[in-house]
């Protein structure tokens, strides 16, 4: 079990490279199975959530090799198995995208119920509702789904929510069936653009993504290929409010500027300087940071995933800010953390009222979810004095090598073994 030691209070000053987006790469990998055959994937990054997918290729038959610490070889021409094994499954939430993948191949798949953070329940019935228009029965039974059919055919499928999972599990289901398939009411985030660019580079006919409205003419097969994951907007968008907190001059590389303009906009109306290069952001601050109104929304709006990255940064704003979450409910389970900081934030429902302080006090943490934990370090950086983040697990699941990053910007951070079962508060 390892934590953090976080001596805060030194500004952020350097440059950072941004790996490949978390969220694409757990949709592509299993996407790989409908190629039956070799794909080449470039910009992997190398985090706990993409080794588990890469395990279950594995487990299920494909030749996995690595060609480079971000390059790897997947051969699932040999790939006979439709059962992910119910450990991996329950390690991350993207494993049900194995589902579409196999049944779109296959015609059958068996995955557990997603696991991953608990920032809300993650129902999968719009999923499920997408295999059951193209033609395909379902059951759960002891926490385990299974779908099957003896031929997917295309369907017009309108999601009743707007939501990441279903749609890409959709898009992955229909590429092989027979037909049109419309989806309407999908979602739009730069990770669904890059799956529908992966699945085309192999052969697929998808057109619409990053619309309201995807439409999908299955083809009787898919071919291997060589493609680069974009880079990770969340990453990115983490390094920029680090560098704002800190009051610090950071330059964000390898990034694709339009992903990031929903964050980019708010740390603007808070006082901070961003410059945009062709793949670089520059984000600098020299003055005090001003309250904000936040609302997080599918993309095009504010991400979710940064929500608790900003939370920290307004925890230092003049004055009183609001932050709506609208996409999960437990979401603000890390403000504990921060008040033990000396924030000063008030939770009710899906609303946090936050009136600045002058700053914030180093003292022992915690990360209770992946996007959560980025904040505890964020949060920490700022603290003037040494602080403690245990459960770093959590973070490690979508962000490469981070202390090694924040070294090179001047943090002083340490990752160091700490005894099983010893947190230094009790939660």
């Amino acid at each position: 079990m390892e934590k953090f030691v976080i001596r805060g209070g030194k500004p952020l000053r350097g440059e950072v490279a941004i790996g490949g987006a978390k969220n694409a790469a757990v949709a592509i990998l299993p996407a790989t199975i409908l190629a039956g055959g070799r794909c080449v994937i470039e910009n992997l990054p190398c985090i706990s959530d993409v080794m588990a997918s890469l395990q279950i290729l594995s487990e299920l038959g494909a030749d996995v090799r690595m060609l480079s610490k971000s390059t790897y070889e997947i051969d699932t021409s040999r790939i006979e198995l439709t059962e992910v094994s119910n450990e991996l499954s329950r390690q991350m939430r993207a494993s049900y995208y194995f589902l579409g993948a196999l049944l779109g191949r296959f015609g059958q798949a068996q995955v557990a119920m997603p696991g991953g953070c608990n920032i809300g329940v993650r129902p999968i019935d719009q999923h499920l509702k997408a295999f059951t228009a193209l033609g395909a029965k379902d059951s759960v039974d002891y926490g385990m789904i299974r779908v099957e059919s003896a031929g997917l055919r295309g369907a017009h499928v309108f999601f009743d929510t707007n939501s990441v999972g279903a749609t890409i599990n959709a898009m992955l289901a229909a590429v092989m069936a027979e037909g049109l398939t419309v989806l309407e009411n999908v979602a739009r985030e730069p990770h669904v653009v890059d799956l529908a660019n992966f699945l085309n580079m192999m052969g697929a006919d998808v057109y619409g993504a990053g619309t309201d409205v995807i439409k999908i003419r299955g083809v009787k097969s898919l071919h291997g290929c060589r493609y680069a994951i974009i880079p990770d907007q969340i990453e990115a968008g983490s390094y920029m409010v680090a560098a704002a907190v800190t009051g610090g001059d950071v330059t964000v590389r390898n990034v694709t500027p339009k992903h990031l303009e929903p964050i980019s906009v708010k740390l603007r109306a808070a006082g901070c300087e961003v410059e945009e290069y062709d793949d670089a952001v520059r984000v600098w601050r020299t003055g005090a940071l001003r309250p904000l109104k936040i609302k997080t929304m599918p993309h095009p709006g504010f991400p979710t995933d940064m929500q608790p990255q900003m939370t920290v940064l307004l925890s230092l704003a003049r004055g009183t800010s609001i932050v709506t979450e609208s996409i999960w409910e437990n979401r603000f389970r890390y403000v504990d953390e921060l008040v033990h900081m000396g924030a000063n934030i008030k939770v009710d429902g899906q609303v946090a009222v936050i009136e600045g302080v002058e700053r914030l006090h180093p003292a022992p943490l915690r990360a209770t979810d992946l996007r959560a934990g980025a904040a505890m370090v964020i949060a920490a950086l700022a603290a003037d004095g040494t602080s403690e983040i245990d459960e770093t697990a959590y973070i490690e699941r979508g962000y490469e090598n981070i202390v090694e990053k924040l070294q090179a910007l001047g943090a002083d951070v340490r990752r160091v073994e700490a005894p099983l079962g010893a947190l230094t508060r009790a939660v």
